[in-house]
């Protein structure tokens, strides 16, 4: 099933845009260029609990990788089975971990993890059923959490400061990064002082604390901090520049004229692209209104679509703006810094600088086993993406949850698979 699965995931004919990550795994690169049959990829299974896996070059990130969905198991014939369907809705997949999925038709508002009993530890699993429901709006997942009909939900920004000494109260923070990203096929936004300009017309401070209110900070870079350090030192702090994340109104107001200048234009028109959750939908009127405010000249239009739809346009170049995000997949910066690689299928915008494409590729081939080297050239890349202002980093996201002090046992990681609800369990 493993063999399976990472064959499948690397074949182009699957489109699957993680399949970057098995870069470093024998034949990879060549099987999802199209130039090598998937039966070529290093991954074999010797007997009935034996994997092996030959990778090319030293891939230094290698255990992190194997926590991360993308390399877990999928049964063939399930797959051959359903066929289009398959993973569309909880019906069309089948489960090895110790919850199986119910209810769950791709597009539903509740659903439910119920515990497996083929699941190898099931004697470890202690709740028989996790309900799970989605609301758009905070104000009636409060009230049912009120009622005890919820033993966590999500807070918004005015909750969130209103109920941050309460003994329910749980931040979450995440290793995420929410930034702008430009539609670089566009001739005003591979005008540099125009995205400088954007970016320092921004204040993110007052974004975090009052728009956001729920314990989520300003970004450090494009890294998230608490992520990855070296020899003790956070690679968000060693890679901290100025550019790209500070907030100057007089500066932005001179770059956004000489940008003007430069593209022979006197205004310009742009619409804004994000989710409509009512968090985005704060975060998207707050920039409009920061930047029509302090660039004279510039009319912002916010278009507010449901996640999937504003993942299909980022992805299609449908796009003039987006206010974007990323978590990370894996305890390492590569996670955030190989997404803006010009051939990266993520790299949305499409923004290209080879030496910052030649400093990533530098990491993972002839610095891979050197650990300085490898951090310096991270570093070196984080610094030219934030000076060319390739994207706009905002603000690394906390998120504000009220839990019942009687659920316990919920393992929750910042990096990754968020939750693990193997050991969880509710007290009387």
């Amino acid at each position: 099933d493993f063999v399976y699965s990472w064959q499948r995931t690397v074949k182009p004919a699957t489109g699957a845009e993680y399949s970057y990550l098995f870069d470093g795994i024998k034949n990879a690169d060549a099987i999802v260029a199209g130039k090598k049959s998937a039966s070529t990829l290093g991954i074999k299974a010797e007997g009935n609990y034996k994997l092996v896996v030959t990778l090319e070059k030293h891939v230094p990130y290698f255990k992190l990788l194997m926590g991360f969905p993308v390399f877990f198991p999928q049964n063939k014939a399930t797959v051959e089975k359903y066929g289009s369907k398959y993973g569309t809705a909880s019906k069309y997949s089948v489960y090895n971990g110790p919850y199986v999925m119910k209810g769950w038709t791709g597009s539903n508002l509740t659903w439910s993890l119920r515990k497996n009993k083929d699941y190898w530890d099931k004697k470890a699993v202690k709740l028989s059923q996790i309900n799970f429901a989605v609301n758009k709006s905070t104000s009636t997942s409060y009230n049912l959490y009120q009622s005890g009909k919820l033993d966590e939900t999500l807070l918004g920004a005015e909750q969130a400061k209103q109920l941050s000494n309460s003994k329910d109260f749980t931040p979450r923070k995440e290793s995420r990064i929410s930034y702008l990203e430009y539609n670089q096929t566009q001739k005003e936004f591979q005008n540099k002082k125009i995205r400088e300009a954007i970016s320092l017309a921004i204040n993110r401070t007052q974004l975090v604390k009052k728009v956001l209110g729920d314990g989520s900070t300003t970004a450090p870079g494009i890294v998230s901090s608490g992520l990855a350090s070296y020899q003790g030192k956070d690679f968000a702090t060693a890679a901290k520049t100025s550019a790209g994340i500070s907030y100057n109104k007089q500066k932005a107001q001179k770059l956004w004229q000489e940008g003007l200048k430069e593209l022979g234009v006197k205004k310009f028109d742009f619409t804004l692209l994000a989710d409509d959750t009512d968090s985005a939908k704060n975060v998207s009127e707050y920039i409009q209104s920061q930047l029509e405010e302090n660039l004279p000249g510039i009319n912002v239009s916010v278009e507010n679509v449901p996640f999937k739809t504003r993942l299909t346009r980022a992805e299609n170049g449908n796009f003039q703006v987006v206010l974007s995000g990323w978590g990370a997949d894996f305890s390492d910066p590569i996670t955030f810094l190989q997404l803006f690689t010009s051939g990266n299928s993520y790299n949305d915008g499409k923004w290209k600088n080879s030496q910052y494409d030649k400093l990533i590729d530098a990491s993972g081939t002839t610095n891979a086993t050197n650990g300085s080297k490898r951090w310096q050239n991270m570093i070196d890349a984080a610094k030219i993406l934030m000076q060319d202002q390739g994207v706009a980093p905002l603000y690394q996201q906390t998120q504000a949850t009220l839990v019942k002090p009687k659920v316990k046992g919920v393992i929750y990681n910042s990096a990754g698979v968020s939750y693990n609800f193997k050991d969880a369990y509710v007290t009387k």
